[in-house]
């Protein structure tokens, strides 16, 4: 049984079989075989415990994805180490807030982010992967109890970034639950795209290499290159958030022009989706099972899946309980839907430095997830939404994933993010941002009379604005945050015209 999560994989069960395509952006890539693979995360581990550094330092990794990252990811837990993957798009103040309250000891970065780096770090490229043949003497440090294997730090989007302290025996054991759930993973291509300081992609490449899979890696996501890799690689698992499925479906023309047959399975996890999305998928990838991923970086993604007594399990549903799991759900006005509260091997051990909110969140191992979700009769359950995005409007809940769903339902309708502004008669009024599929036309009028005909009015968008594409954050979610300062920005200069 493995016990470190830089150790994922036995390369003597098949040394030759491809693990890793890793895509340079420019049309080239390199294969490298498991047993390669392994040598080179060796190497680098041996290479790490030979710096004399404590064990459980922290090691920052600055990046895009590439074989290099990956290999560093696996060396530094491999070797006792704790990584650290640090998000590349955010500031530059708030990428050295992270080091310093990591406490990271070294830091791999590319030359583009090294300006973010305080002085005092001690910092280098990330290490080039040089074939070997020989296997290095590197055993892979066992973990003790709840030892950290990593800290991911949250987008920061209300705040500060939050480190996600992550053990050894939680991951693996995460990992060993999703694929109990899968069916022959050996025999998948995964494609990854996300960025790997991000948990939906990383934990998706830990999901290939640990079933022996292989893993095709790109080294950030445009909907072409995404496109083109699985026509080029044969991919069949693809793993996404529904921003980059909402890019790649609008490229209609593109999608017709190559071979997708080979796509079985498509993950959209990390962010809420629609059944206009899913549509538009299915029409993109026929032959393909959609699955919605779930899971937050505290308590990970392997919480729901396939129904024990073999049901289908519903669009937009977030599956059944795996095995392992407890789930409840808590301040709901009815026992089938409340905020989701998770008790598993894979919760967080808490967020580092920061004890009182760890306890805001965390109560005798249950993790409240702040995600309101709601179960069905057969015992599926399904994402509501936020509970910190909803709003009141007129004394009513407005969840804006619910109005985003009946709004991309609108046949000239692509995207749609709802969010809430001020308003002195009803507190909060939702107000609407719309992407229109190519060639398609509509007006603001149009949008709020097929809202208010298929709604009830409370939940129709009081203004809309129709914009290029939605801004996403640095994990491509769509950023909430700054669409509700734009949409306030809009009412005020409305206002003052007016005046």
């Amino acid at each position: 049984m493995r016990t470190n999560l830089g150790d994922l994989f036995d390369p003597a069960r098949d040394p030759g079989k491809i693990a890793l395509i890793a895509t340079d952006g420019a049309g080239g890539y390199r294969e490298f075989a498991y047993a390669a693979l392994d040598r080179a995360v060796a190497a680098l581990a041996a290479a790490l415990t030979r710096r004399g550094l404590r064990r459980g330092a922290r090691i920052a990794l600055i990046g895009a994805n590439s074989a290099e990252y990956l290999v560093a990811y696996l060396a530094i837990m491999r070797a006792g180490f704790v990584a650290v993957p640090v998000n590349t798009q955010l500031p530059a103040a708030t990428i050295a807030f992270i080091l310093n309250d990591s406490a990271a000891e070294l830091a791999f970065v590319e030359d583009a982010h090294r300006a973010a780096l305080p002085p005092s770090l001690a910092a280098e490229p990330f290490p080039a992967i040089v074939p070997r043949e020989d296997a290095p003497d590197c055993t892979a440090t066992v973990p003790e109890p709840h030892e950290l294997a990593m800290i991911l730090y949250t987008s920061g989007s209300t705040g500060r970034p939050k480190g996600v302290c992550l053990s050894h025996e939680g991951q693996l054991w995460a990992l060993s639950a999703r694929l109990a759930a899968l069916t022959a993973p050996a025999r998948e291509r995964f494609l990854v795209a996300a960025p790997l300081y991000h948990m939906n992609a990383l934990f998706a490449a830990k999901t290939a290499l640990a079933a022996m899979a292989t893993l095709v890696l790109l080294p950030r996501f445009s909907p072409r290159s995404y496109i083109d890799a699985i026509a080029e690689f044969g991919c069949t698992a693809l793993t996404s958030v529904p921003t980059m499925i909402a890019r790649v479906v609008k490229e209609e023309s593109h999608l017709a022009r190559v071979d997708l047959s080979s796509v079985r399975r498509l993950t959209m996890g990390s962010a809420p989706q629609t059944q206009a999305l899913w549509d538009k998928a299915r029409r993109a990838f026929p032959g393909a099972l959609l699955v919605m991923g779930y899971g937050t970086t505290e308590h990970g993604p392997s919480t729901f899946g396939p129904h024990p007594r073999g049901l289908r399990t519903p669009d937009l549903s977030l599956g059944h309980p795996l095995p392992g799991n407890e789930v409840r759900l808590a301040s709901g006005a009815t026992q089938d839907e409340g905020v989701l509260e998770v008790r598993c091997p894979a919760v967080m051990e808490g967020y580092l430095n920061l004890p009182a909110v760890t306890a805001q969140v965390l109560h005798d191992g249950w993790y409240h997830t702040g995600d309101r979700v709601r179960r069905d009769a057969d015992g599926f359950y399904f994402f509501v939404g936020r509970a910190d995005d909803m709003f009141v409007c007129s004394g009513e809940n407005i969840h804006p994933g619910a109005v985003e769903g009946l709004l991309e339902r609108h046949p000239a309708v692509h995207q749609a993010s709802v969010v809430p502004v001020a308003d002195d008669e009803r507190g909060q009024i939702p107000v609407a941002f719309i992407v229109l599929r190519a060639g398609a036309a509509a007006n603001e009028a149009e949008i709020r009379a097929f809202a208010l005909a298929h709604a009830p009015p409370v939940q129709h968008p009081r203004r809309v604005w129709f914009v290029a594409e939605l801004p996403l954050t640095g994990t491509n979610k769509i950023d909430r945050r700054a669409l509700a300062a734009e949409a306030a920005l809009r009412i005020s200069a409305e206002a003052a015209g007016r005046g």
